[in-house]
């Protein structure tokens, strides 16, 4: 069935979409925060990385049409466990996670605190917590800290935000990031970015262990919205080099 209803290890309904393809490679994408699966930027993402296998593609919690409320990076690696799970049960041989911005995050705190995946690419991830050194971030964390912030998530960006914050910091993803040898990693970040400046993806990849790349995009902007084909067909063909039978 190409949609299905998953369900996370802390029981939280994930709504997940799958395009079929070979099954020695399926790519799962982790989409941005206030992002869903069916978005165009996402659905051209799929569109490219179908060429070279499978993919699977998915709300997270507090997304679109997936239950709970977004944690923004925290618990949502049991969204992301869940797809890379039923890319498992479809019988794909290989599993890639491509995380754009928040899903970056998600990526690179999965493969590193859960792992199961055969390579992961974090696109335009932020590397620690609580960052505002830009305006764009400084607008994010007033809908994630404000109440009338999180009102207009839910209203305007769809998207339900937990409040109170977290009862304990998680794990950020540089802290993370070098857990995740011998799977290898792809960092890529544009020096355009809005949101995260090019330290992000040097903090991640210097505290990172081998196998590991980085790539410093030319005018690339900020994540999936920014990602042309070219560079999604960059990411897939590396995908496929690094990315092994096991």
């Amino acid at each position: 069935m190409p949609r299905r209803s998953l369900v996370t290890t802390d029981g939280v309904r994930v709504d997940a979409h799958h395009d079929p393809g070979d099954t020695a490679l399926a790519v799962v994408i982790a989409h941005g925060f206030t992002g869903s699966w069916q978005r165009p930027a996402v659905r051209r993402a799929a569109a490219v990385f179908g060429r070279v296998g499978g993919v699977v593609s998915f709300d997270f919690r507090g997304h679109g049409a997936s239950g709970g409320e977004s944690t923004v990076g925290d618990l949502e690696i049991h969204d992301l466990d869940a797809a890379v799970a039923w890319a498992r049960e479809l019988g794909y041989r290989r599993v890639v996670t491509v995380g754009f911005s928040m899903g970056a995050c998600v990526a690179v705190r999965h493969a590193g605190l859960l792992r199961g995946v055969d390579a992961i690419v974090a696109v335009s991830g932020p590397a620690r917590w609580y960052y505002r050194g830009t305006p764009p971030m400084r607008r994010v964390h007033w809908v994630l800290e404000r109440r009338l912030g999180r009102l207009v998530g839910r209203m305007a960006l769809k998207t339900r935000i937990a409040s109170g914050g977290w009862t304990e910091e998680p794990l950020p993803p540089y802290a993370a990031a070098p857990l995740i040898s011998p799977i290898p990693l792809l960092v890529v970040h544009g020096d355009a970015d809005a949101y995260f400046p090019v330290e992000h993806a040097h903090q991640i990849f210097d505290a990172a262990v081998e196998p590991k790349e980085l790539w410093l995009e030319p005018g690339f902007g900020h994540a999936e919205n920014a990602a042309d084909d070219a560079l999604l067909t960059r990411i897939a063909t590396w995908v496929t080099t690094h990315a092994p039978a096991r």
